[in-house]
């Protein structure tokens, strides 16, 4: 189980080390898809919600396991366009510690919601993040390239989930189905404590 622990520690450790070349200094599209890229991995409430989406889909397992990632890249791109363009969403910050609140509960309590259901969530908390990704956007970036930057990073994110809910799953169904709730659990008391920090 160590082991299992571990090598789901070091994916995540992998995961976050393009964060380090993103803070060098680059020019023109370089620099929307560095700071696009940088966007989601710099805030634990974006980097929690999208570590549970992945360990959701795994444990819905079948076409969950790339539906469900897919539909909230997809349709945070259009919550990000939404965001350039200037349109209000409301609610958006609540609605992200809200995402992580939530995405952790189903994952500490194993919810098996049927796919529809599931779209359906992860859909509109994606609608939020993509907001606050394409609200935040700098004057200087280029909206396609910083676009690509925070999809991709989410993309690599929801792997990450995925990977850890496999890796610890190989530790044994029962120390495994334990180590994963307890994840969920921590996502969403963490995801409350940033809620409670807003209202």
């Amino acid at each position: 189980m160590k082991s299992a622990l571990k090598s789901g520690l070091l994916a995540l450790a992998a995961i976050a080390l393009p964060a380090a070349a993103s803070a060098h200094p680059a020019i023109g599209e370089a620099a929307g898809f560095s700071h696009g890229f940088a966007h989601p991995i710099s805030g634990l409430d974006h980097i929690l919600a999208m570590v549970m989406v992945g360990v959701f889909a795994f444990q819905l397992g079948g076409r969950a396991t790339w539906l469900v990632p897919a539909t909230f890249v997809l349709v945070m791109a259009l919550g990000g366009a939404l965001g350039v363009a200037g349109i209000n969403v409301p609610f958006v910050e609540i609605g992200i510690a809200l995402s992580v609140v939530v995405l952790g509960a189903v994952v500490a309590f194993n919810v098996k919601a049927p796919l529809a259901a599931a779209l359906g969530v992860v859909g509109l908390f994606a609608i939020f993040h993509g907001h606050a990704h394409g609200a935040e956007m700098p004057e200087n970036a280029t909206g396609a390239a910083y676009a690509a930057g925070f999809m991709i990073a989410t993309a690599f994110l929801h792997l990450a989930g995925l990977a850890l809910g496999y890796v610890v799953g190989r530790a044994g169904e029962r120390q495994g189905a334990f180590v994963t709730r307890a994840a969920g659990g921590i996502a969403a008391l963490s995801g409350i404590v940033i809620l409670a920090g807003l209202i």
